[in-house]
């Protein structure tokens, strides 16, 4: 009894070594794994500038940035009257591009039904105004610069 005993306890040993065994993961499965784990539509780090640097929430580096840039942008544009058929104030709304190298383009965007303002002088006053910008950061997914859009409202003031 006392062998039958060693022997199913040896046994048993044995096979129990094999549950310590632990498969050691692949590269590429560890890299499936973690592209599966990574939010595709969202940016680790948001674009931006100086100003916002020293903000460590990520939200309220956001807003501060948007704020600065708006605030840049009718700073460029004020000087400038953009003239409409109707005495109103109007909005259009400006895509904003920040590519990885910190270029950065703006391209307005005017409804197809508007009439109320000439949209090639827009157009042309947008362009020309909006270049020589402080320097931006780009946004970052995982510590890698990516591009970035977004659409800023600007209001223009009729003359």
């Amino acid at each position: 009894m006392n062998k039958f005993l060693s022997i199913f306890s040896l046994l048993s040993l044995l096979v129990s070594c094999q549950y310590f065994e632990k498969r050691v993961p692949s590269e590429e499965e560890l890299l499936q794994k973690r592209l599966k784990e990574i939010n595709w539509n969202e940016v680790t780090v948001y674009p931006s500038v100086a100003e916002c640097d020293s903000i460590l929430d990520k939200e309220l580096q956001k807003e501060c940035f948007f704020k600065y840039l708006t605030e840049i942008i009718h700073q460029k544009i004020a000087p400038d009257s953009l003239l409409t058929n109707t005495k109103i104030i109007d909005t259009i709304e400006v895509r904003v591009t920040v590519f990885p190298d910190s270029k950065i383009t703006f391209e307005p965007l005017f409804p197809t039904d508007s009439l109320t303002y000439d949209k090639q002088k827009t157009d042309s006053i947008i362009k020309a105004r909006l270049t020589d910008f402080p320097k931006i950061e780009p946004a970052q997914k995982e510590g890698i610069p990516v591009k970035t859009q977004f659409i800023l409202p600007i209001i223009l003031k009729a003359d």
